[in-house]
């Protein structure tokens, strides 16, 4: 009965050291363009290139992190990419210029993807099998907390102090994410069976990648880069539309909507499996998009957070414990980084690709065409994922 324990010592720092990770990336996210404006006088573009290069260091913290995790261990890695993201987040301070304040934004998005696939590996193997998709929702409410938190605390602080005390804010919680971090216990390593097949120096894909993650990646990063351009334009968006103050709390809706459903779709994955509970996320969050997409009033645009919330914040957490199926435990580093590697790349082109759309179809008609691309995405899941989840 013990080896089904969800709520661990072990359980319960994981998630709140991915929370503060989170909790700065997310901060930082909502003020660093504005900063950008402000301090260096550069073009919107460009301040959106300072926001988003932090998705491309994401990718090359992710990439290879699952390889290093299978030779040294989880808990070295974690301890390594606490350092490295207290030295980061630190050296906003010394952000003297555009490209410095660049080269600061991509090497902590390399700290941030190392940190976060470490926790993501440890909480996999501590996990009780027959509780992952419980497990799985419940620690990334660490993700959906932040979602709501970081957005409100940049903005409440950099309306009432300067960005160096915001800087000195992120510190503070980087520092504290590394003392936290000393309290996880390394999971038993479990060595991968031999393979005589194949010399030891040989470069393969799958040193770096697991195949079976692949599918369901796909999905998560084609409904990511549909989800993308709401955190990115939402502020333009409410602007045009007049419906700024109702803005300010979308994202506390949506982390709401999703914090109070995810304990329920995550026992329903594990008692009625993958398809009971993302094929309606799927369609749920198209839904929720639809409606953003046609909001004239706030109590609309805040229901169509909430409906989003459910539909995007559940499909992920299932899609996560699903790239984790079938998967041999000593390469759930492997999984979890690939399944964010193809995630982050999905929320990272997002808003370039499709802010390029804004002039041909406004905002309305972006919102629109991403919840027709949500809604496509259900048959293209069944392909790829579904009709073999159902034949298991």
């Amino acid at each position: 009965m013990n080896s089904e324990k969800l709520w661990t010592k072990d359980f319960v720092t994981l998630s709140v050291i991915n929370f503060l990770v989170f909790l700065v990336h997310l901060l930082l996210m909502v003020i660093i363009a504005t900063y950008a404006l402000d301090r260096f006088h550069v073009s919107t573009s460009m301040a959106g290139l300072v926001a988003s290069i932090f998705i491309l260091g994401a990718l090359v913290g992710r990439f290879g992190t699952g390889r290093v995790i299978e030779d040294i261990g989880s808990k070295k890695v974690l301890m390594a990419g606490t350092i490295f993201f207290i030295v980061v987040v630190a050296l906003y301070f010394v952000s003297v210029s555009l490209s410095a304040l660049i080269l600061i934004r991509f090497l902590h998005g390399i700290a941030h993807g190392i940190t976060s696939t470490a926790t993501g590996t440890i909480v996999a193997k501590i996990i009780p099998d027959k509780r992952r998709g419980e497990g799985i929702g419940y620690y990334g409410l660490s993700i959906v907390l932040a979602s709501a938190l970081g957005p409100f605390a940049g903005i409440l602080l950099i309306s009432h102090v300067d960005f160096k005390a915001v800087f000195l804010v992120t510190s503070a919680v980087a520092v504290a994410v590394f003392f936290i971090a000393f309290a996880v216990h390394e999971p038993s390593r479990t060595s991968p069976e031999p393979d005589d097949s194949q010399p030891a120096k040989t470069f393969r894909l799958s040193d770096f990648f697991e195949f079976k993650a692949v599918p369901i990646s796909i999905i998560a990063a084609i409904i990511g880069f549909s989800a993308s351009v709401v955190i990115a334009f939402i502020s333009l968006y409410a602007k045009e539309i007049q419906l700024e103050q109702a803005a300010g709390l979308y994202f506390v809706v949506n982390a709401v909507a999703s914090l109070i459903s995810r304990p329920v779709s995550g026992r329903l994955f594990d008692l009625r499996g993958a398809n009971f509970v993302i094929y309606p996320c799927l369609f749920l969050y198209a839904a929720g998009m639809l409606l953003f997409s046609q909001a004239g009033s706030g109590p609309i645009l805040l229901i169509a957070g909430a409906i989003v919330g459910v539909g995007y914040g559940n499909f992920m957490s299932c899609a996560q414990a699903v790239s984790l199926k079938g998967v041999s435990p000593h390469r759930f580093g492997l999984a979890t980084a690939t399944f964010y590697v193809f995630l982050d790349f999905g929320i990272g082109i997002g808003p370039y690709l499709l802010g390029t759309l804004v002039p041909l179809t406004g905002y309305r008609g972006l919102y629109l065409l991403m919840s027709a691309l949500g809604l496509a995405t259900i048959p293209v899941y069944y392909f790829f994922q579904g009709k073999k989840a159902k034949a298991g």
